[in-house]
């Protein structure tokens, strides 16, 4: 557990794939045997396994011919919840379970700065792929789309002093891309959406208060 909990901490000097050993469960309600192609996460997909495994190379079917590739499965299995610990995530693949869909998550740019951003899960997967051409590993992952930074950073303040409990960030998405696949290690914790109003005399802008 304290490994897997240092996983989401130190993202630098811990590279993580997903197949790791963790102390958590995928749960019910689930779909076997998803298309990849059904929710156009294919491209994503190569992409965070070339990301990943910097020394080999992963295309779709029949898009190469080269030895040396590897050719990646395109059925997983979908998730609604996952437990990590005592604790248990939910996604937007089940609306029962939505309020529990709002996670954190540290990025490192490329300036080696660190920055923590909230998005929401909208499924977990496990996805089964061969990196070694012989063995079958399990890859347990979470499809989430992230909220966009906005200019100023807003922070809630009290005696003139910056606290930083409480942000606030635009309630759009950014566009999908190779990030919004992620180990279930790299997930921080969870936070609480509040649609927060900020008003002028000329017009009024709602944001995301995490």
């Amino acid at each position: 557990m304290r490994r897997f909990w240092m996983y989401s901490r130190t993202i630098q000097e811990s590279t993580i794939s997903g197949k790791e050993p963790f102390p958590c469960e995928m749960l019910k309600p689930f779909s076997e045997n998803i298309p990849l192609s059904a929710d156009g996460i294919l491209d994503l997909m190569i992409a965070y396994y070339n990301d990943t495994y910097e020394n080999l190379k992963f295309w779709k079917p029949f898009e190469t011919d080269s030895l040396n590739s590897i050719i990646i499965p395109l059925k997983i299995n979908k998730y609604c919840r996952c437990r990590i610990g005592s604790e248990i995530f939910g996604s937007t693949f089940s609306p029962r379970h939505q309020k529990s869909s709002y996670i954190l998550a540290k990025f490192a740019s490329e300036d080696d700065s660190i920055d923590i951003y909230p998005g929401q899960i909208q499924f977990f997967f496990v996805h089964e792929i061969s990196t070694n051409r012989i063995n079958m590993e399990n890859h347990y992952l979470a499809y989430v789309r992230w909220y966009k930074k906005i200019k100023n950073r807003f922070y809630f303040s009290v005696n003139k002093e910056q606290i930083c409990n409480v942000e606030l960030w635009d309630t759009e998405f950014y566009p999908k891309s190779r990030d919004c696949i992620i180990p279930v290690h790299h997930i921080l914790g969870r936070f609480v959406p509040v649609k927060y109003k900020i008003s002028d005399r000329k017009n009024a802008k709602e944001y995301l208060a995490v």
